[in-house]
């Protein structure tokens, strides 16, 4: 048991990940407390996140469940100061959370397109505006952001042109933020999946999914544990001198 924790990477760290309740943020949670991270487990269907936290804690790390609308900065600054409360410091922060939007140009509305960049894109600023000020105060801390490949390509295989304009401006935001964070220690990177198997991505007909791995030089999808592996890796000492990286998880899809 000794020797395995002294192996750990993350043995000790606190991270916040936003949608851990399930699929993607669940892995990521789930893959940072097998290292040795105590979460906030951070959502906003509370049931989730309990159940999320009640796994953590049953592998022996500390978990606190939080109720939150990453589109509500109050709660989003509650959530912030109950993770100061609880552990003291915050290490890391994920910023998960997303929805997807497949409608086409023509059929989208603007209250749609709202919705997804205040979720997928406003959420990312609030939760770093929020714990950047910490992490400054103690010259060091983590920020990963999950993006997507449509925010490179543009969309087509899963959101289309709202999806993957929220998801490019997370990518430009993390560059940006890496920029100004460096000087305090503040490493700021973002993942890239491409089509990963969760709950979001199950409407997918037999159709889309063959066409996307057929794209897919690994001809398989990603997994929730493809993506929390990248995630641990950029959270951990092991890339102290990554700042700034858009890291595709993508079986080679974009290869850029």
């Amino acid at each position: 048991m000794e020797k395995g924790w002294r192996n750990m990477l993350l043995q000790g760290k606190i991270a916040i990940v936003t949608g851990a309740g399930r699929g993607i943020g669940r892995a990521i949670a789930l893959g940072l407390a097998q290292q040795g991270a105590n979460i906030v487990v951070a959502d906003v269907n509370p049931d989730n996140a309990r159940e999320a936290a009640a796994v953590i804690e049953h592998i022996g790390r500390k978990a606190v469940a939080v109720a939150v609308d990453v589109a509500d900065e109050e709660q989003i600054a509650a959530m912030a100061q109950q993770c100061v409360k609880t552990f003291g410091v915050v290490d890391i922060l994920v910023n998960n959370a997303g929805i997807v939007s497949t409608g086409a140009l023509t059929a989208l509305t603007s209250t749609e397109w709202d919705k997804v960049m205040q979720i997928n894109l406003k959420s990312v600023f609030l939760c770093c505006r929020e714990i950047f000020p910490i992490m400054t105060a103690q010259r060091s801390g983590k920020i990963i952001n999950i993006a997507s490949v449509a925010g490179k390509r543009g969309g087509g295989l899963l959101g289309t042109s709202c999806y993957a304009a929220s998801k490019g401006g997370v990518i430009a935001f993390t560059k940006s933020v890496a920029r100004e964070g460096g000087q305090y220690g503040i490493n700021v990177n973002a993942v890239c999946p491409s089509y990963t198997e969760t709950e979001m991505t199950s409407s997918l007909t037999p159709e889309q999914r063959k066409a996307i791995v057929g794209m897919t030089p690994l001809g398989r999808p990603g997994r929730p544990e493809d993506i929390a592996g990248a995630v641990c890796f950029l959270a951990s000492s092991q890339a102290d001198f990554i700042t700034g990286e858009i890291m595709d998880v993508d079986g080679g899809l974009l290869m850029d």
